[in-house]
């Protein structure tokens, strides 16, 4: 299978707070990939970043199967591939049952997208799956270029390599925070996780990584934040996407947490300088 190069680092990013400049400052700094996080529902955001750049590849993290057509997603996929020489990877995910109202049957949905995207030419090698447990995880090896675990760990980082072998894409996100003084770096994360430590199948994955319901009250336990967000200083940051490199993943999106309204560039900029 030939995998779509990346590079060995990525942004992940809301959507909203992704801008043509920021994806040229982050391609300078050296990173392979944008990542468009969640669903985005401007349809003309990919083509904007890969209008501003030369290099990087823009790939969604990721388009929600219930609420964009399999049909709608492939036409996106060749148009912006057309345009850009080949740039935009399709990242494509179940949700979750808490938000989307359609949710059910996630696993024979995903098999019927992936074979909706068949019947619109998207090749394997052009799309990846969100992918956290081993059942979806097998299926982004058999049927895409690979994975894209959200919220995860080294040590997940390592199982799911295991589950996919040797030749598919594995490409995880990981959060840090800039922020020597735990206590404010972990309020800061918190106000993250909070909301996915509500979506059952994140905390379906925390169990599977020996967490317990003691850890999921209050926002994250202390040991549960620090397992999820890498925080510190830039040396502590650098340390975990190089972990999850060692693990085993091809690609990590580095998901920079600010206090309302912060600029990444600093915490990228130090994982650039210490990684690439």
């Amino acid at each position: 299978m030939t995998k779509i190069e990346l590079g060995r680092l990525g942004i992940w990013l809301p959507w909203p707070q992704l801008t043509p400049e920021l994806a040229r400052d982050v391609e300078e700094l050296g990173y392979g990939t944008v990542w468009i996080g969640g669903s985005p529902a401007d349809p003309d955001i990919a083509g904007r970043l890969l209008a501003a750049t030369g290099r990087i590849v823009v790939a969604t993290g990721i388009v929600n199967m219930w609420s964009t057509p399999a049909e709608e997603a492939a036409a996106a996929y060749h148009r912006l591939n057309d345009l850009h020489g080949g740039r935009f990877l399709l990242g494509a995910g179940i949700g979750h049952r808490e938000r989307d109202q359609e949710y059910r049957s996630p696993y024979e949905t995903i098999v019927d997208y992936l074979d909706r995207l068949d019947a619109g030419n998207v090749p394997v090698e052009g799309r990846v799956l969100a992918a956290l447990g081993p059942k979806v995880l097998r299926l982004a090896a058999e049927r895409a270029a690979g994975a894209h675990p959200y919220l995860t760990t080294p040590e997940h980082t390592r199982s799911a390599r295991e589950i996919l072998g040797t030749g598919p894409l594995l490409a995880p996100e990981q959060k840090v925070v800039l922020e020597p003084d735990p206590v404010r770096a972990r309020a800061i994360a918190r106000e993250t996780l909070g909301r996915y430590l509500a979506l059952r199948n994140y905390v379906a994955s925390f169990e599977r990584l020996g967490f317990t319901a003691d850890d999921f009250a209050g926002g994250g336990s202390d040991a549960l934040v620090d397992a999820l967000v890498a925080h510190g200083d830039a040396a502590a940051v650098s340390a975990r996407p190089a972990a999850h490199l060692e693990a085993g993943a091809d690609n990590v999106a580095v998901q920079v947490l600010t206090e309302s309204g912060g600029d990444p560039r600093p915490a990228l900029r130090s994982i650039a300088e210490a990684l690439l």
